[in-house]
């Protein structure tokens, strides 16, 4: 029921900006969405088999490339830091929650957060990101949204809190605390975050590192991507 009840809303955010101009799209569109958004984790792809190396991560999901290229080129954030955001938050799955708290030690209860999907995102926060620059395709069970939203996401930290785009263990503190917490310093007393903000730039400096030498591979993989004509 929830997730029907979140398909409508979303349907109708959209169609309050869209079809009162062309009052036909309204069955078409929601046609088109419900197919696009009902795929179920059961036909989900597999997690990359390697993901210690972002060249074996590409190879396996060349698609991937294309879609973390498109955000950098969009909003400033490495390639490598998205893909490093993604691993920390999700190990790559592309329907990934937080597991349920349990209710007295053994009954499953409610999940601490919204957060899902690749990016891990919650439902306020991918709310404003699609009232801003989304859809109605949007889904966070896509890498192509994914990397867009950790792009969208670090361009307003690097906007409102002054983060470098090059700092990515500061750009997830912001990330998972969100930016009035970034502000109060409240990650300085969560060990465990601060551990997860280290690990995200350990893995992006050695994902770029690993990226340097073989991007040329994905640049040109298209048949119509031909040098010198291909992305630099």
């Amino acid at each position: 029921m929830a997730f029907l009840l979140s398909i409508r809303k979303k349907y109708w955010r959209y169609c309050r900006k869209k079809c009162h101009r062309h009052p036909m799209i309204r069955p078409a569109a929601l046609l088109i969405f419900f197919v696009s958004v009902s795929g179920c984790a059961l036909f989900a792809a597999a997690p990359p088999a390697k993901q210690s190396n972002i060249c074996e991560i590409f190879r396996q999901e060349p698609g991937w490339y294309d879609h973390a290229r498109n955000a950098q080129e969009k909003w400033g954030t490495p390639i490598a830091t998205q893909m490093a955001f993604i691993h920390q938050e999700s190990s790559f799955r592309s329907h990934a929650k937080p597991p349920r708290d349990r209710l007295l030690g053994f009954i499953p209860w409610f999940r601490p957060s919204s957060a899902y999907g690749y990016a891990q995102a919650q439902d306020p926060v991918w709310g404003e990101y699609e009232e801003e620059v989304g859809g109605l395709l949007t889904r966070r069970t896509h890498m192509k949204y994914a990397t867009d939203f950790i792009g969208w996401y670090n361009r307003r930290s690097h906007e409102r809190l002054g983060i470098s785009l090059y700092n990515p263990e500061h750009l997830y503190l912001a990330y998972h605390e969100g930016p009035t917490g970034y502000r109060r310093g409240y990650h300085r007393n969560k060990p465990q975050v601060l551990r997860s903000a280290a690990k995200v730039s350990g893995l992006a400096s050695r994902y770029q590192t690993q990226l340097a030498g073989c991007e040329s591979e994905f640049r040109c993989r298209h048949f119509w991507q031909v040098w010198p004509f291909c992305r630099g």
